[in-house]
């Protein structure tokens, strides 16, 4: 599996992920053609090598006309449906502009359709975003990793005055993202850079095992006293990405023998709402043979401190064991199936052996069994059984 990290040492924004994109090998005039097709007064992508700090990177900068629009999100997404963008292109665009959007609103106290872009309605923020989304396009990687995330420290200009930094929509787009603790004086992160991590990243971390083929340095505008760098690696998973997918979780447990069955019901709902990827109950005896439970639940790593949140406010836990599992994941899909007792959905994993193993979704087995007068196991059966037909 083709993969990319985004190793944000010293931040992110549009115009840095864009000089990256460019310098690991992707054809800045395929960007420059799908930005022309939105019809820009006059922008130019301008490509320089530069080094900072005594490190050489790809820097692109905007050439276009002065103006002062003030564009809403309908204005944006009217431009990328009339381009000449694939689908892929439009849609990684749209969903860019439309976090931002998001961010904006909740900051604003205003919703996503009246909202007011300022700084990333501007020519160049646009370009940076949808040259981004044509980037990361033609790039062809499969998923994308991160690390965690500088913003940097002080004040920002923007257009509703003298903001501390990260910037209200910064900050709002990172919420649930872990942040690095580096911080020099400026702006390391935009909000064109956090919308961009934040609707494409799907894992933040340490440098995932991979094979790396080519490696991109895109550089910031501003100069500081470390390299104001973002390096893009791109390669090929390795095993048992194969087989799946390889990558780690974090574990919280703790044992708990004074909260109610009740609480502990309740909190096991909280961290499904909340994110958890799994959570368990194991019956454990403690210290004067009181009977109690062992709570363990299954995290996306930067998603850990917010689910030992959950815990902590839903039971009488003081403490709690954490650590990083490894895991492998088999690739799926979902699918439906047609049987005697109407469509059945289900989750097809992709065995190592080359085989495919498919599940049929509960819920829908169970309503079809309630709807039919039938069992929940002859439901599953036939489920199973149309599969199978389906696929010799």
């Amino acid at each position: 599996m083709n993969i990319a990290y985004l190793d944000c040492a010293s931040g992110i924004s549009g115009d840095m992920t864009l000089g990256a994109l460019v310098d690991a090998g992707v054809d800045l005039g395929a960007i420059q053609a799908g930005v022309d097709s939105l019809g820009l007064p006059s922008c130019r992508l301008v490509k320089e090598t530069v080094k900072k700090r005594g490190f050489r990177a790809t820097q692109i900068r905007v050439e276009h006309e002065p103006e002062h629009a003030h564009r809403h999100l309908h204005h944006i997404t009217a431009m990328i449906d009339r381009s000449t963008l694939t689908e892929r292109q439009r849609d990684l665009a749209t969903r860019i502009f439309t976090r931002l959007a998001e961010a904006e609103a909740r900051v604003h106290g205003s919703t996503i359709e009246k909202v007011h872009f300022h700084e990333v309605g501007a020519v160049d923020s646009i370009a940076d975003i949808v040259g981004a989304a044509i980037g990361w396009d033609l790039l062809g990687v499969e998923k994308i990793y991160a690390s965690p995330i500088p913003t940097g420290t002080g004040f920002v200009q923007i257009a509703h005055g003298r903001c501390a930094i990260p910037a209200p929509a910064t900050a709002e787009l990172l919420k649930g993202i872990p942040l690095a603790a580096f911080a020099p004086e400026g702006e390391l992160t935009t909000p064109t850079g956090a919308a961009i991590v934040s609707t494409l990243v799907e894992g933040f971390g340490p440098l995932p095992a991979m094979t790396i083929e080519a490696i991109g340095y895109g550089s910031g505008q501003k100069d500081f006293d470390h390299p104001n760098l973002v390096r893009l690696l791109v390669g090929e998973a390795a095993e048992p990405a194969a087989a799946g997918g390889a990558d780690a979780i974090t574990l919280l447990e703790t044992n708990l023998d004074d909260a109610t069955g009740e609480a502990i019901g309740a909190c096991v709902e909280r961290l499904w709402e909340a994110g958890a990827l799994d959570v368990c109950l194991t019956p454990i005896q403690m210290k004067k043979l009181r009977p109690g439970v062992l709570l363990s639940v299954q995290a996306r790593p930067h998603q850990a401190d917010k689910l030992a949140g959950v815990i902590f406010a839903n039971t009488t836990a003081l403490g709690l064991r954490r650590q990083t599992v490894p895991r492998m994941v088999l690739p799926r899909r979902r699918a439906e199936v047609d049987t005697e007792y109407g469509k059945v959905g289900g989750v097809v994993a992709a065995l190592p052996t080359g085989g495919e193993r498919f599940t049929p979704e509960y819920d829908d087995c169970n309503a079809a069994a309630h709807e039919h007068g039938v069992t929940l196991a002859q439901v599953s059966l036939a489920a199973a059984a149309a599969f199978s037909r389906a696929q010799s």
